[in-house]
């Protein structure tokens, strides 16, 4: 497994976690960060080993606490787009990976921070997280996504709310508006990540991989989701897993899924 100056990386019962490293700025993304989480999602992608992921930051104050603004005091209208887009296209790696891919989120979950817990497939948080897309203190917008994921999940009122006001947000509060699935203790964060990602994996892996392509299809303006998902079905009807999950059904077995 390649080396990082920005991540940790380790992989444990076919669980891969992605740790940012950069306790000491509160894990802000900067540039090579987000090339290195690029590379490691890479690994995801070309490893079979890898069934599952968790992305986390180092330390108990900040999953990532937003980007690094010494970076983005030097943007001109020119790198900027080109700076988001870099990571508009990582985070997209993220999102479509065809295997779960769950934040662990350990603290300040703010401005790309925020951005790259909601191009994860779920959120776990800890009590003490908070949330905020903060970007129009300095004068921008989020730019990895968040306007386009954030009222996804919350709805249009107060994905707005947040983004005019600056304002954060509780776990609990997270929570109660869609944007996190469980509220945890920081003791039991990864446990309970480690327990969802572990009971996905028991299940047939096309499968999980094409129910992510199909509710992604859902918020694809050029895709017919609903024709994305009969198609998706008849490849599971023709897959080897398809036959050995009812199989085990009708025999009353636990199935051994291949993933073909």
């Amino acid at each position: 497994m390649a080396t990082y100056e920005n991540l940790l990386l380790n992989i444990q019962d076919g669980i891969l976690t992605i740790t940012i490293n950069r306790a000491d700025k509160m894990n802000a993304l900067n540039i090579d960060t987000v090339r290195e989480i690029k590379a490691a999602m890479q690994q995801v992608y070309d490893d079979a080993s890898i069934k599952g992921v968790i992305i986390t930051g180092a330390g108990a104050k900040a999953f990532v606490a937003g980007a690094d603004i010494a970076e983005i005091a030097e943007l001109s209208e020119v790198n900027a787009r080109n700076f988001a887009e870099r990571g508009q296209d990582v985070f997209s790696m993220i999102e479509h990976c065809n295997k779960p891919v769950i934040a662990a989120v350990n603290g300040f979950a703010l401005g790309g921070g925020c951005e790259l817990a909601m191009a994860c497939h779920m959120r776990v948080a800890t009590t003490n997280a908070k949330f905020g897309q903060p970007e129009v203190n300095l004068g921008l917008i989020p730019g990895y996504g968040g306007t386009q994921r954030l009222p996804l999940l919350i709805g249009r009122g107060k994905a707005l709310e947040m983004m005019m006001t600056g304002d954060m947000i509780s776990a609990d509060e997270a929570k109660a508006l869609g944007l996190v699935n469980h509220v945890v203790a920081p003791e039991e964060l990864f446990s309970t990540c480690e327990t969802i990602l572990q009971k996905i994996m028991g299940k047939a892996p096309l499968a999980i991989g094409l129910v992510i392509e199909c509710v992604n299809a859902v918020f694809d303006k050029e895709e017919n989701g609903f024709q994305t998902e009969a198609n998706s079905f008849a490849r599971c009807c023709a897959s080897e897993d398809f036959v050995e999950g009812t199989n085990a059904f009708l025999e009353k077995r636990k199935p051994a899924f291949k993933g073909l």
